[in-house]
């Protein structure tokens, strides 16, 4: 990673969301700033004819047959397409796959209505770069997220185990917009105290792989 050369980082505040438009072949690299916060992670294929292609967990799990990739892996759309390839994770390595992005509805149920979400993070990046998804909201790649599932299929919530400065690294397939959300949980354990900033490195890769 050392030889890749960064074209542009974007921070991301707690608790909100931001998108990157990027080319293929070039590197995602997420940090987590301080540790100890979780990341939604969002990507769609570009351009218009395109617009309501977008990774998909479920395909995904059907190519790899896990429950996340594992790195040189890829994550698919739900057109079946690589978007996304799993490059390198310098995290202890806990991401989830499984649970859905923090709504509003999930908040009024948790009785703060008016708290900030993952999902309205992600569609409010969408409309700054203008990206028109119209679809539902998509599981997103929850990384640096920690569920466990045990042995009789219950799963647990734990908080997320980074460190300052670890990262993920993604490498683009497909021209796309990729949306990260700095997870505003601070009511089920998953973040580590209050929502804390992430960052998005795009960097320029050595293109697609054969």
């Amino acid at each position: 990673m050392q030889t890749d050369t960064m074209t542009r980082r974007v921070e991301v505040p707690g608790g909100a969301g931001r998108a990157v438009r990027v080319r293929a072949g070039e590197l995602v690299r997420i940090v987590d700033i301080l540790g100890g916060q979780v990341g939604d992670v969002f990507a769609f294929a570009a351009g218009e004819q395109h617009g309501n292609e977008h990774h998909s967990a479920e395909h995904t799990r059907a190519v790899t047959s896990r429950l996340f990739p594992a790195v040189g892996e890829p994550f698919v759309t739900d057109r079946r397409r690589p978007i996304l390839t799993l490059v390198a994770d310098t995290s202890p390595g806990h991401h989830d796959m499984l649970i859905a992005a923090c709504d509003p509805q999930r908040y009024a149920q948790l009785g703060v209505p008016d708290h900030r979400s993952c999902a309205t993070n992600l569609w409010e990046a969408l409309a700054a770069v203008g990206h028109p998804y119209t679809g539902p909201t998509p599981q997103p790649i929850n990384v640096f997220m920690r569920i466990p599932v045990g042995d009789d299929g219950t799963l647990s919530w734990l908080p997320a185990p980074t460190e300052a400065g670890d990262a993920i690294t993604f490498r683009a397939e497909l021209d796309a917009v990729v949306v990260v959300s700095s997870c505003p949980q601070d009511l089920v354990g998953i973040n580590r105290g209050a929502p804390s900033p992430l960052a998005v490195e795009v960097l320029a890769g050595q293109g697609r792989q054969p």
